[in-house]
């Protein structure tokens, strides 16, 4: 190689080789857009996990919230999720076992409450015999496709314990209103269970603590029954980052797990035990 040759090469490398970093080290801080698939029953709370996220890093979060089974399905026929947070494990856990990495890991809890109408007595140690009334309508959402009817059939399962033919009256009498690929959507801006509650389509509906928290914030009339320990069902909830997603997902699962976002799910009724000790 000519000396001539040599000197244009070497400055040539000066100028080249920096831009090629510069270019790839920008590549590596644009911001990317992570999509979340969450239940709808962490709509709220994973609503504000994201934008907490979104100012932490510059990222995106782009959100899609349903009923866990649905979601799960439509992850099963190629949409692109990054994070799945569902309402159970066995959602997530079922498309590890077709394939996905994993791991599933447990991120927060629930429990299941009663919501019933303004003028129906009933407390936590009457609603077992207030659910069997012939005349109160009690209303679950979608097995299968929800969880929450899931859990809504299991304490069913529970309650034949104490009364026989517990199960069979309940999950005969039992309105499916919510969480089916079919069930009516609440009008716009409104809570899907106050507005079930408000149209009068149940007399007592089963859903998790921190639907019938938001529920009575919309429609204080409603009453909160908690459930007795004899009838409790608790939700463990899922947490999937899919094969092929952006670092990013990664990052944005940390998040949903480190302290601040368990602090967040905390401050909306989730039970949470990813806080430090001390603050």
């Amino acid at each position: 190689m000519s000396s001539k040759r040599f000197i244009l090469l070497f400055v040539a490398t000066l100028f080249v080789v920096p831009m090629i970093l510069a270019g790839m080290l920008a590549g590596q801080a644009k911001a990317q857009q992570v999509n979340l698939y969450a239940a709808g029953s962490l709509r709220a709370a994973l609503g504000d996990v994201a934008k907490a996220f979104e100012a932490a890093t510059g990222n995106q979060v782009a959100t899609e919230f349903g009923p866990s089974g649905l979601l799960r399905q439509r992850i099963e026929q190629g949409e692109a999720a990054h994070v799945f947070a569902s309402a159970n494990m066995e959602h997530p856990q079922n498309l590890v076992g077709q394939g996905q990495k994993g791991p599933v890991a447990l991120f927060t809890r629930n429990n299941l409450c009663a919501l019933a109408q303004p003028g129906l007595t009933v407390t936590t140690a009457t609603l077992l015999d207030v659910m069997l009334d012939p005349a109160v309508r009690v209303g679950t959402s979608t097995p299968k496709a929800d969880p929450s009817g899931d859990y809504a059939f299991e304490l069913f399962g529970k309650a034949e314990q104490l009364k026989p033919g517990s199960t069979t009256t309940l999950t005969a009498k039992a309105l499916q209103l919510t969480g089916g690929p079919d069930s009516p959507k609440a009008p716009e801006g409104r809570n899907l269970y106050a507005w079930v509650m408000a149209e009068q389509q149940a007399d007592v509906f089963l859903t998790y603590c921190t639907n019938a928290v938001l529920a009575r914030k919309e429609l204080p009339e409603l009453q909160n029954v908690s459930i007795g320990p004899e009838l409790s069902v608790g939700a463990d909830y899922g947490l999937l980052v899919l094969d092929g997603a952006p670092q990013e997902a990664w990052r944005l699962a940390l998040f949903i797990l480190s302290p601040e976002g368990q602090q967040i799910l905390g401050d909306y009724g989730f039970v949470v035990g990813g806080l430090p000790a001390k603050p």
